[in-house]
């Protein structure tokens, strides 16, 4: 442990594959991430706990499941089953900002209809997005003051779901190419939002005040892909491989999967219009690491580097033309739930390391606080990760036992509220659906994640283990579904 605490620089995208900045990932320009992970350490299984953006936020913030803070889907839906967490929940930033920590805050929040940041110990600086927050105008005057007030712009090679992918009258907004500047575009705003609060920071421990923790939440690469040039044009749709996944057939799977895929309006997208898409989403992936790049060159021209902590995650992947599907959804496939995590750590963590136990993003919130050296709640249902940074990544070094699976869980949004749980192994994945065909995947045999093996002769073994271990989470979770669901798995065959 550091004999002082460290400030904190926590920088969250939405909707980031793990994929794009992993080593053998597809071939995506991330050179920030890549920096990330060779001066720190990557987390090679990490995942969210729920792929659904207010709810994967709220899991961070309070270090439980969804069903433990009751944010279930997104909050800002119509269908929200809770617009706002409960007051008397605990969330790590109201601890640190107790504990003397200055927490600041910039971009998405997307935490509750009513509540702000500043609801929950930090000063917010601006960046928020209307459809989701609306919480300030200050990206607004920034464009104006810039001459290219937002909504003002021509954009060239639209792409939308539906019948007609040029029609912009139907179907969801997926990509395009704007041509503003780069400095125009909210990553770069919110970059500068960053590098503004690390200045005012450094400013700050000049006249001895206490550490910092700051949040950095970009809007992307989430949907739609609209990004200017030089990115727009990054990545040649013609040279993008298939996905494994593509070859998706659906026999097996559960219903929803099908229905999905003509409720988001992608049934009849060829692999033209995928690639498309899928280069813009590069290029979306490859502006937002540039931004990176900026924030931890301000770190070092501030003078805090040495002495700050850097983590980057997302709060969930995308599919992206995975299984010939948009967006996300109740599809519990490691193109959603896997995440980036890198942690740099001078002095802590072993630069070039990599930590191959599995861990949830929420896991990061008990983790801040050990940072902190403040006590993790009984609430929590996160484990620090300071033992596996401590320990180069091994967790057979670390202390105390370290676990072998993770888990997760869907509720539905948008298309209907249903129940779904899922354990991971590195081997296994197991998909509890209650109104449907439940699912099993051999990751050894089948990492696309194509056939489901739920019925095979062959993995009866694998299947009562994996619900045997589901069981024994519902239970040790407080799950709500504990009182059926686990009767209902022990009696299948």
């Amino acid at each position: 442990m550091a004999e002082t605490r460290p400030n904190v620089l926590f920088v969250l995208t939405d909707q980031e594959r793990y994929d794009y900045s992993a080593p053998d990932g597809p071939s995506v320009e991330t050179p920030a991430m890549d920096r990330l992970s060779s001066e720190g350490l990557r987390f090679a299984r990490a995942f969210t706990p729920i792929s659904i953006c207010s709810s994967a936020r709220a899991s961070l913030l309070t270090g439980r499941f969804p069903h433990g803070h009751g944010m279930l889907n997104n909050c800002h839906e119509d269908d929200a089953l809770q617009p706002n967490l409960p007051p008397d929940i605990e969330t790590f930033s109201e601890a640190l900002d107790a504990a003397g920590y200055d927490c600041t805050y910039t971009g998405k929040w997307h935490v509750g209809r009513d509540q702000t940041p500043e609801d929950f110990g930090f000063a917010y600086l601006g960046g928020s997005d209307k459809h989701h927050d609306d919480i300030d105008e200050a990206f607004r005057e920034y464009r104006e003051r810039r001459g290219t007030p937002l909504g003002e712009v021509d954009l060239e090679a639209e792409l939308y779901t539906g019948e007609d992918p040029r029609d912009p009258s139907e179907g969801t907004f997926v990509a395009a190419t704007t041509p503003v500047d780069v400095e125009d575009t909210r990553a770069y705003f919110l970059a500068e939002r960053t590098i503004d609060a690390l200045e005012a920071h450094a400013d700050g421990f000049d006249t001895g005040d206490g550490p910092f923790f700051h949040r950095a939440d970009f809007y992307g690469p989430h949907h739609p892909y609209v990004v200017p040039e030089p990115y727009a044009s990054m990545y040649d749709p013609d040279e993008i491989e298939r996905p494994d996944s593509y070859a998706e057939t659906y026999d097996g799977k559960p219903r929803v999967h099908e229905n999905y895929l003509h409720y988001r309006g992608v049934a009849d997208f060829d692999w033209d219009l995928w690639t498309e898409a899928v280069a813009k989403y590069r290029g979306f992936v490859s502006l937002i690491d540039d931004q990176l790049e900026r924030v931890l060159a301000a770190l070092e021209e501030y003078g805090l580097a040495e002495e700050t902590v850097v983590v980057h995650a997302s709060d969930h992947g995308d599919f992206v033309g995975g299984h010939r599907q948009f967006n996300k959804g109740p599809l519990m496939y490691d193109d959603t739930y896997r995440i980036p995590l890198q942690v740099r750590w001078p002095g802590v963590v072993d630069p070039g390391s990599t930590c191959d136990a599995p861990v949830h993003l929420h896991d990061l919130a008990a983790t801040f606080l050990e940072i902190a050296d403040l006590e993790v709640p009984d609430a929590f249902d996160a484990r620090s990760l300071l033992p596996v940074l401590e320990a180069g990544g091994d967790p057979d070094a670390a202390a105390g036992e370290w676990p072998d699976s993770v888990f997760a869980q869907y509720h539905g949004d948008e298309f209907g509220l249903y129940s779904q749980r899922m354990v991971r192994t590195a081997r296994y994945k197991y998909v509890y659906n209650g109104p449907d065909v439940d699912e099993l995947y051999d990751l050894e045999a089948d990492p696309a994640e194509l056939h489901n093996l739920i019925d095979h002769p062959g993995y009866g073994d694998a299947r009562r283990e994996m619900r045997d271990r589901l069981i024994a989470w519902m239970d040790r979770t407080d799950d709500p579904n504990r009182g059926w669901v686990p009767a209902v798995l022990e009696r299948a065959s």
